[in-house]
Parts: C-alpha cells; structure tokens; sequence
C-alpha cells in the first residue's frame, strides 16, 4: 500500500515559513546596503585621489547606510584631534531602506494567511493545519533577520571613517525597521482599523468598533496628510527662492568643495540627499521657531540673530543675511497659511459632500473636532519630521545645527487649529448653502418684473425658467433653449372649455430655488396650456365632482393680466 508524503511548503510548515519570513528581512537588508555600496564603490573607484583603500570605502558606505536608519555616527579623524558627531539624517536615503522593509514584511505576511475575501473553507483548512505562522509571527521574523543585517553592518564599520554609535543601534535604528515591518504586516492585513487591542479601555474598544468614529478618523488621518505635505511644499518653494536669489554663493561653494567632477558628483549627490531637509528647515521657517545655525544663532522670519556658524555647503547659501527680516523674510508666514487652509478643505469636502443631501452633513460640533484632530496630527507629523531633520554635525557651535522639534511641532498645531477650524466651518456653510442667489441664477424677483415679463425676459437671455444657470457654465442653458426651439409650439388662445378652471398652484420648477435633474422631458406635455387642457377635460369627466368656481373671477385676473401687458398674448387663467 502506497502512501503519499505529505508536501513540505511554507503554508504547512511553520518552521520553514519562518525561516522564509527571515530570510526576507536579511534579503531586503542586503539590498539596500548593496546598493548603497555600489554608489560608494563607483565614487571612490572613479575619484583621482581617494584617501583610503577599498576596505576604508566599504566601512564608509556600512556607516552611511547605518545613518540611514537614524544611527548616530562618529568622525574620528577631526584637526581638533576629538571625535565629532554626525546626527543629520539624509532624508532621502531613508526611503530605501524602509521601502525594503515594509515590502519583506508585506510578503512575508501575504504568504502566510488568506486574504480578507478568500473563502471560508480556505480559512477554516488554514486554521486547522499546522501551517505557516500568523502575522505577528511573520513580523518578528522579518524584522531579526533585517537587524542581524544591522549588526554585521555595524561590526563592518568599527574602524573606519564613520562608525556607528552602539547607542542609536536599539534606538532609533531597531524602531524604524521594526516600525517598517509593522506597516508591512498591516498592509497585508488590508489596513483594518481595529479592533482595539483586548487590553485597551472598554470605551476605546466601542469608539473603535464604529463606523462612524472611523470615518471621522479617516478623514482627519486624510486632512493631517494634506496639511503636512502642503507645509512640505511651501518650504521647499521658500528655499529654492532663497538659493535663486543667493545663486552666485551657492555656485561659488559648490565649485569650492572640489576641484573634480568625481568630487562634484559627490557634493551634487549629498545635496540631492539633503533636499527634504532643506524643506522641513523651509517651513520651520515660515511657521516661526525658525532654525538654530549653531549654539549661538537662530533665523526666524523677525531676523537672525547672533553669529552663525556654516560650513561651506551649497544648500546653506539659501540662509537669509543677518540683522532684522524685512517683508520677504515675513512673506515665508504665508506657508503653514495654506497648509491650515489645505486642512480646512478637505475637511470641510467630508463635512458637506457635494453630491450627498443636506441630512447626511456633519454637524458643526463634527466638523471642529475632525479639524482639532487633524491639526494634532499635522502638529505630530511636523515634530517627527524636524527631529531628524536636523542634528549635531561637529562638537562646539556646530553641536546644535537644523529645528527644534518642541517647538515647530506645537506651532504647527496652533497655525493648523486656530486658522483651519473657522475656515473649515466657513467652507461647511458655504458648501451648505441654498442655491438662489441672483449672482448665481436667473431669479425674476430679483429684477422687480411681473411674472410673465420675467419669464419671457429668461427666455430671451438664454435660461430655463426652473433651472439654475451656472455662471462658470452659461452654455448649458442655452444648449437646453436650443433643444427646445425646433419642439415647441406657441399656444394659442385658450378654449372656453378651460376658461371656467381655476388656475393650478404654479408648478414646481417655476419655485425659486428648484433644481430639477438633467434626465427630466422638456417637451410640450408639460407646457402651461396643455396642463390647463388635461385640467379641463378631467373637471370634464368627473362628473360634477370637482368645484367650479365663479367665471367672473378668472375674467378678472385675465383683464388685470391684459391691461399689465396689452401688447402680449392674451393670457390664459
């Protein structure tokens, strides 16, 4: 008797989807430091005259991948002969490293349990079975075999020219990657928010269980989001002003730095990698705190103050001059501006949706506390980001270089809440207002005509009487005249039959404000004469059940309607 042997695979096999999960991590960690490597190896391979050999290149470029995570390096080889600290992180050497990170995890977590819509007898088969591990297991995994690449990374550098700080290893190093992981794991997961953890508070665990209060959550995640990246923008835009005004500083310290192409090529890349910080310093800027150019000088938008120390960089020309801000200095206030205007907006577009009824808008209560929130989170995102924006660069002056982060992270926060909850609740009221206004559509009330001359006067400018006329999009009434002008027919003189019916309630679309949907019939059917035909005939066939009131009352209003028009078309009850 034959038995088929079970087959070995990562889904039913825990031992060996771990191992998978761990050699992911190391993988994603190779990668980077690889790659990082090859850029090293090129520059120090193509420079006339390097300063060391291969092996000071490769422990050069294991301690600028360690900076990358945020590791805090030291230069042993100073004039002054003591080690000086090198704690500003690259900001765009960072995106490789964590993209690395979270697509290992990601895969690492896809591979082991079904997805979210996968069918229940895969999930029921997946839970039975000792299979791969669960998605915390895959997190764990991913990132030890990503940090055992940190530690060989960090043996490799001692030694060198940059070294990493043992220190910063656990912290930040060990937080980014595991930080990277975790957002890999909860992407595989389809970013559920929730459940809250069993050992939060029970009433966090009913706010989070409601599909309101993600909502809410979501849409002040989404205005944070665009709140920082507006703020982002607006100091990007201040520096490359300042480097266009100072660009003969800026060339002539570029050209300084070295005397080579290899050399230049190096300077462009570092300065290439420094360009989000000089961004994140651009809006410290403008929100106010400013930027600390050494132990004893500080630029705000009111000026710089004390003597700076700079070292010759290229990105450092975009400094403004010393001694009190002038009107282009104050001018830079206008960024974290339009970034509470950009909070406001897109809470206010959640607030009061443009293709939802008015009963399903937010409350004004609503509308404050998501524009609240998101603030905190435009405040929070603004502090990470300038905490590693900057950094000590050397020992003595050069000890405090870049932002603050206690203090530009809180002036986010005011900027953001104090100008984006009244704009955001001005824009909720807006968005929620009555159309009807006489800058925005045909109203004959508004010209004092009588009825029938402020129809016909709508009729000859191009409007639908009932329809709202665009003032950004005039054409579509007259693209609806248009169409009317080859099916209408001019009514004639009304039939005795209908002389004795009351005149009908005026019909809907002739009610200031109404707006009726595109699909709807123009065609003569619904013209006043053929109503007031259908309205005889019924009063015809009811058999006396319908009032019929008195004659001389409708002649009366068809004299007082002659006698207001007596060149027009006799008027019809």
């Amino acid at each position: 008797m034959t038995q088929r042997s079970p087959q070995v695979t990562v889904r039913r096999n825990r031992t060996l989807a771990l191992a998978s999960a761990l050699v992911k991590g190391a993988v994603a960690a190779g990668l980077g430091l690889g790659s990082l490597t090859v850029l090293v190896m090129v520059v120090w391979i193509s420079s006339p005259y390097p300063d060391s050999g291969p092996g000071g290149a490769l422990r050069a470029a294991a301690g600028v991948w360690l900076l990358a995570h945020g590791a805090g390096l030291v230069r042993p080889d100073t004039l002054s002969g003591v080690p000086a600290p090198v704690g500003m992180v690259p900001l765009l050497l960072v995106l490789g490293p964590v993209w690395l990170a979270h697509r290992a995890a990601r895969d690492a977590a896809e591979s082991q349990e079904p997805e979210e819509g996968a069918p229940d007898e895969a999930r029921a088969e997946w839970r039975e079975r000792p299979g791969g591990p669960s998605r915390v297991g895959a997190f764990c995994a991913v990132t030890a075999g990503y940090l055992l690449v940190v530690a060989g990374a960090a043996a490799c550098a001692r030694g060198g020219p940059l070294h990493a700080d043992p220190d910063t290893l656990a912290f930040p190093v060990a937080l980014v990657v595991a930080g990277a992981a975790a957002a890999g794991v909860w992407t595989a997961a389809g970013r559920p928010f929730g459940p809250a953890p069993s050992w939060s508070p029970l009433a966090v665990q009913e706010a989070v269980a409601r599909t309101l209060f993600r909502q809410r959550t979501e849409a002040a995640f989404r205005s944070a989001a665009a709140g920082l990246t507006v703020l982002l923008g607006g100091g990007a835009l201040l520096v490359a002003v300042a480097l266009g005004r100072n660009a003969g500083a800026a060339q002539d310290a570029f050209l300084g730095l070295a005397g080579d192409w290899t050399g230049r090529f190096a300077v462009l890349l570092l300065a290439a990698a420094l360009a989000p910080n000089a961004a994140l310093w651009g809006a410290a800027y403008g929100l106010g705190p400013g930027f600390s150019l050494g132990t004893g000088a500080t630029a705000t938008p009111l000026g710089l103050d004390g003597t700076p120390a700079l070292p010759r960089f290229p990105l450092l020309a975009a400094v403004p001059d010393q001694g009190p801000g002038a009107l282009p200095n104050w001018a830079a206030l206008a960024v974290p501006v339009a970034a509470a205007l950009a909070v406001a907006w897109f809470t206010a577009r959640r607030a009061a949706p443009a293709d939802a009824p008015r009963a399903r808008a937010w409350s004004p209560r609503e509308t404050v506390l998501v524009t609240l929130l998101a603030a905190l989170g435009c405040g929070a995102g603004t502090a990470l980001l300038t905490a590693v924006a900057g950094g000590p660069i050397g020992t003595g002056a050069l000890s405090v270089f870049g932002p603050v982060w206690w203090l530009t992270g809180p002036a986010a926060l005011v900027w953001t809440a104090a100008i984006g909850v009244p704009a955001a609740l001005l824009l909720r009221l807006w968005r929620l207002r009555t159309p009807g206004w006489a800058w925005r559509r045909d109203v004959p009330e508004a010209d004092g005509l009588p009825e029938p001359e402020a129809e016909e006067a709508a009729e000859e400018d191009g409007a639908v009487p009932g329809r709202t006329r665009r003032w950004w999009a005039p054409w579509r009434a007259r693209r609806a005249t248009a169409g009317e002008d080859g099916d209408a027919e001019p009514a004639g003189p009304a039939s005795p039959a209908a002389s004795s019916v009351p005149a009908p309630d005026p019909a809907p679309e002739a009610t200031p404000g109404f707006e009726p949907y595109d699909f709807l019939p123009t065609d003569p059917w619904h013209g006043k004469a053929n109503r007031e035909a259908r309205w005889a005939s019924l009063k015809q066939g009811s058999g006396g059940l319908m009032a019929d009131f008195p004659a001389d009352r409708t002649a009366g209003r068809a004299d007082r309607t002659e006698s207001a028009d007596p060149g027009g078309p006799a008027a019809t009850p």
